[in-house]
């Protein structure tokens, strides 16, 4: 009984962690304007590399961290949510392209939505309401049985896991910790190099703070979960396990599984059920708190409604699209694009690309309804 106490009591210390973490996110995010749809959007209309570059930075920052405290010992690659031996490739790809087309169609990604949400965008709340409805949907409803039945036939079971890391260490005969830390400053380091290239880039203190504070938190919430929430065995079940998560692994931040997850935790407690509360939850409230809080501050807080009908359909759609691509893919523009990637999993850059392109067909979308006049 003991025991139990005291694994609740960390597992209270990491959740409080989470949230401190997930409120930095938040101010970071709602300050800087950090924006994956938008460095998309950026290079495709514009041709101005300049937040891709801050989008860049933050996965490379991730990426170098995530490998420094895995060779120092300080947390478990292979325990990460993202080393599973199965590759859903297709899943990944799929998905990818849902949320990225749904993503336009919404005005941004998930964590954009809860920044929104926090400067009173009241057209964001709607999207993360359907975002919640269609992540749901792909994790315990109709479109789960979709998923399952068509795109997670494109899986490939890999004895040495997703890690690319792990691939390169088995091939060449190296360690995985230092090959993970050699790919980490090879590529992570490479696109930091590449954006501080720009002198538009390194003169821009937002933009520096944007790449590497977001990258900076992303590392933080991995050590938290990893470290300080690593408990060799679990006084119920005697296994290894890390508090404070919903799947027991090791992991950073996520969004869309998450938002399934506050909106059943809203509408869906039995008066009799104890209220479990985990890392998703915790990120999603902490990220929007966050952004309110310096909305306020900077006096950036707006209330903002839709435009018109078809504004209303299109972040409708886009926000669904999100949910179920989001769930199918593994993960956002953060759960894969920068906590994925950061641990150099294959599956989370073949999201990542699915995701550019799905992006690109609503970019397009968008421009054939503006010539239209709609």
């Amino acid at each position: 009984m003991e025991e139990l106490s005291e694994f609740v009591f960390l597992e209270n210390k990491v959740l409080v962690a989470a949230f401190a973490i997930s409120m930095i996110f938040g101010v970071i995010a709602q300050r800087t304007g950090f924006c994956t749809m938008g460095a998309i959007s950026d290079v495709y209309n514009m041709g101005s590399w300049t937040r891709m570059r801050v989008w860049g930075t933050a996965a490379g920052t991730a990426m170098l961290g995530f490998a420094l405290m895995s060779y120092l010992g300080w947390i478990r690659p292979a325990d990460s949510i993202y080393s599973s031996g199965q590759m859903v490739w297709l899943a990944a790809l799929v998905g990818g392209l849902l949320f990225g087309f749904g993503m336009v169609l919404a005005s941004g990604c998930a964590n954009k939505t809860l920044v929104r949400v926090g400067e009173g965008n009241l057209k964001s709340l709607v999207v993360f309401v359907m975002l919640g409805l269609g992540a749901y949907s792909a994790m315990w409803g109709l479109a789960s049985a979709l998923r399952v039945y068509t795109v997670e036939y494109g899986t490939l079971n890999l004895e040495s896991g997703n890690l690319i890391s792990a691939w390169v260490a088995s091939a060449l005969g190296f360690n995985p910790l230092s090959a993970g830390l050699i790919m980490a400053v090879l590529v992570g380091g490479g696109m930091i190099a590449w954006a501080l290239w720009s002198p538009k880039f390194r003169s821009s203190n937002k933009h520096l703070l944007a790449g590497f504070g977001i990258g900076t938190v992303i590392v933080a919430m991995w050590w938290v979960i990893g470290d300080m929430g690593y408990v060799a065995e679990h006084p119920d079940t005697l296994e290894s396990v890390y508090a404070g998560t919903a799947s027991g692994r090791m992991q950073s931040f996520s969004f869309t599984g998450p938002v399934a997850r506050t909106l059943h935790l809203l509408v869906a407690t039995d008066l009799g059920q104890e209220i479990v509360i985990k890392l998703g939850v915790v990120t999603i409230l902490g990220v929007i708190l966050g952004s309110f809080l310096h909305a306020l501050y900077s006096r950036t807080f707006e209330w903002e409604g839709f435009g018109g009908t078809q504004d209303t359909a299109l972040h409708i759609v886009g926000g669904l699209l999100m949910g179920i691509g989001g769930v199918t893919a593994g993960g956002c523009t953060v759960g894969q694009g920068l906590s994925g990637v950061s641990t150099l999993s294959a599956v989370s850059f073949i999201a990542v690309f699915g995701i550019m392109l799905g992006a690109v067909g609503g970019l397009r979308l968008q421009m054939w309804l503006l010539m239209r006049g709609d």
